[in-house]
């Protein structure tokens, strides 16, 4: 058999027309999944950036509340000058139980216990 020189024959153009596309699809699958990984990591970089976002606005709410001057504590009623020793006893558990609610400091509600005792 006799090779002509000059132009390749149809099965060895078929054969380099494949390489040629599967290198082309190799490269194209890479570019690809390059940029779907670039994708994902902006995404969470975007995502972790947003977290990071809510959780300082939270720590200047909770900071912010720690600044603020506390509510002052609610004044207890004076006390009739001569109070019947039922009325004496309802007003020392309402003093009781407004100091177990947090509302009267220990000091409060022994100086509203002394007032209402004479």
């Amino acid at each position: 058999m006799r090779r002509r020189v000059g132009r390749p024959s149809l099965l060895g153009t078929m054969a380099r027309t494949a390489v040629i596309a599967g290198t082309a699809q190799a490269a194209a699958g890479s570019v690809a999944q390059s940029q779907a990984a670039k994708a994902q990591a902006a995404a969470s970089e975007q995502a972790a950036a947003q977290a990071t976002q809510a959780e300082l606005a939270d720590l200047r709410n909770q900071v912010s509340q720690l600044q603020a001057p506390p509510a002052p504590p609610a004044a207890p009623a004076p006390a009739p000058a001569a109070a019947p020793a039922g009325d004496l006893m309802s007003q020392l558990q309402q003093l009781a139980s407004m100091r177990e609610a947090g509302l009267l400091s220990d000091a409060e509600f022994a100086a509203a216990k002394a007032r209402l005792l004479g």
